[in-house]
């Protein structure tokens, strides 16, 4: 159930962001304040939507669909990709495309707290 998300969320640790971003081609200047950016995520449900804000001293960013239905996003690096929120298991699934390309955000609670399990991209 998305619920178990509903909350917010601090970024303590990640791994292997860099290389995400390179991926996507973002510039090397954009990257070191990616790599160093500590944003809070805060999940929360207005109706039948999930809604996903992330807040940081740099950027804020919202998005928000309906689960299984495909939306229009604009990234915080200002990729125009379709995406789509689902449930697998325990998991929520964040879907992004765009130019033939896919981006996979894969969230899930581990106790207590929202880990990033994968963030996977594809070309």
């Amino acid at each position: 159930m998305v619920e178990a998300f509903c909350a917010t969320w601090t970024l303590v640790e990640s791994r292997n962001f860099d290389d995400y971003m390179k991926a996507l081609g973002i510039p090397f200047a954009t990257r070191q304040v990616g790599n160093v950016t500590k944003p809070a995520t805060i999940i929360s449900m207005d109706g039948d939507r999930v809604v996903v804000k992330t807040q940081s001293r740099f950027r804020a960013t919202e998005v928000s669909g309906k689960l299984g239905e495909e939306f229009d996003e604009t990234t915080s690096d200002d990729r125009k990709v379709k995406s789509t929120f689902t449930m697998e298991g325990d998991k929520l699934v964040h879907t992004q495309k765009w130019d033939g390309k896919e981006t996979i955000l894969i969230r899930e609670i581990r106790n207590g707290k929202m880990v990033m399990v994968r963030l996977c991209h594809y070309e």
